[in-house]
């Protein structure tokens, strides 16, 4: 530990280093999941669609990113292990870090939408295992987060598929579709302004000392979603019923009423997830900080600098901005068909498996919430609907990704602890 303190500033730089490359992961990856359906329903352009997930992720990062983090992300590593050996500690974040960043490059690279979260855990859970020994590890709560494999894109899938098919019957299949939506659509705008001030309340802004009650917070979304029904209903009279073709999407009245409450949806999903996800990235930088500053004190919570956040939602722009169009293609190409009708039930009802999950204490993953609901989407109109070897391989990335950032984990902590020790 003395080689450490003694070389702070070059550790620091290291470490600022592993956590900006994992935050461009984020970028590269998971946030490409929050504006992938806009992009596939061609209710924004690639270029829109980035500009706008830089602007409000990068607002959720920095602004409501928190300013106290805890030091082991998931609670996945028993604290009072850790403690005695603030070396370990970091060199296991720093590789951690690094190895997770190398798996959402490669993934994203080739266009798979992975778990961030899980890709951090499996990492931690690397290093840990030869770091502190197999003992170390709370198996029940990595336990949990597998779980959310199936939890995550079965809750999803199902409110989609049910969410798409009500759009289906009391609008599409009308035989004036455009009057059926000036008359429903008022409903689906109080649920996208419930859903989303909640998912804001719960997720968005609880790292900011806003002490809600769920109770308020209830209240609160509630207010929103009607204030937003007023305004949707007024604003639907005055939108014409003309057709136009978007890169082969067929845009009519109710298909740019439905590209509108898209663009509001994942806006407020991009802004709840920068403000969440992001502690993926500054979450272990800021533990290896805080030991650093500390002369070596391994605290349960560590302190949020100013320039950590500013560094984690830097690297989600840079992420997004660089690589996130492969994964936005996959989301909102591969796996099936979307129009905006189609896209905002899977992005509506990503948004309330969050809330759900949330209120009901479920570990879930927002990228495989999101790919779950397009899967709804898809076999809501038929199994044929699908892109089945996309899937199988979507699939098949989610189950690789524990034990690939596992894997480079250790290498890359043997690594650390050999060169700065």
């Amino acid at each position: 530990m003395e080689f450490l303190i003694e070389n702070a500033t070059m550790v620091l730089v290291i470490a600022g280093c592993c956590g900006f490359f994992m935050a461009w992961g984020i970028g590269a990856n998971d946030v490409a999941n929050a504006m992938g359906t806009s992009v596939g329903a061609k209710a924004l352009t690639l270029k829109q669609a980035v500009l706008l997930a830089c602007i409000f992720e990068f607002m959720g990062a920095y602004l409501a990113g928190g300013e106290v983090t805890k030091t082991i992300r998931k609670g996945i590593v028993d604290v009072d292990a850790i403690a005695a050996h603030p070396d370990i500690m970091v060199y296991g974040m720093m590789a951690a870090l690094l190895a997770a960043g190398c798996w959402l490059l490669i993934a994203s690279a080739k266009g798979w939408p992975v778990s961030t979260t899980h890709s951090i855990v499996g990492s931690i859970v690397g290093f840990a295992v030869v770091g502190l020994g197999v003992d170390s590890v709370e198996w029940a709560k990595v336990g949990s987060i597998v779980a959310s494999w199936v939890v995550s894109p079965l809750l999803s899938g199902t409110i989609a598929f049910f969410l798409f098919r009500s759009v289906k019957t009391f609008i599409l299949d009308k035989d004036s579709p455009f009057d059926s939506a000036r008359r429903v659509l008022p409903i689906y705008v109080f649920l996208v302004g419930f859903i989303i001030a909640l998912v804001t309340l719960l997720k968005g802004l609880k790292h900011v000392g806003l002490n809600l009650s769920t109770t308020e917070a209830y209240v609160y979304a509630f207010a929103v979603g009607m204030v937003l029904t007023i305004l949707g209903t007024i604003l639907l009279r005055r939108i014409p019923n003309e057709t136009e073709d978007r890169g082969g999407v067929t845009f009519d009245g109710v298909e740019r009423i439905c590209g509108v409450l898209m663009i509001f949806t994942a806006c407020g999903m991009a802004f709840a997830h920068g403000s969440n996800d992001v502690a993926n990235a500054v979450g272990p930088l800021a533990a290896v900080v805080g030991v650093i500053n500390s002369a070596g004190e391994v605290a349960a919570k560590s302190s949020m600098p100013a320039w950590i956040l500013l560094l984690g939602a830097a690297g989600i722009v840079a992420g997004l901005s660089m690589l996130g169009g492969r994964v936005m293609a996959t989301i909102g190409t591969k796996i099936t068909h979307l129009t905006p009708s189609r896209g905002f039930s899977a992005e509506l009802a990503a948004a309330g498996t969050v809330v759900i999950a949330s209120g009901a204490g479920l570990p879930i993953s927002t990228t495989h919430t999101l790919v779950g609901a397009v899967l709804g989407v898809g076999l809501a109109q038929s199994i044929d609907a699908l892109n089945l070897r996309v899937v199988r391989d979507i699939i098949v990335s989610w189950v690789v990704t524990l034990p690939a950032g596992a894997s480079l984990a250790i290498v890359f902590f043997y690594g650390f602890r050999a060169i700065l020790s």
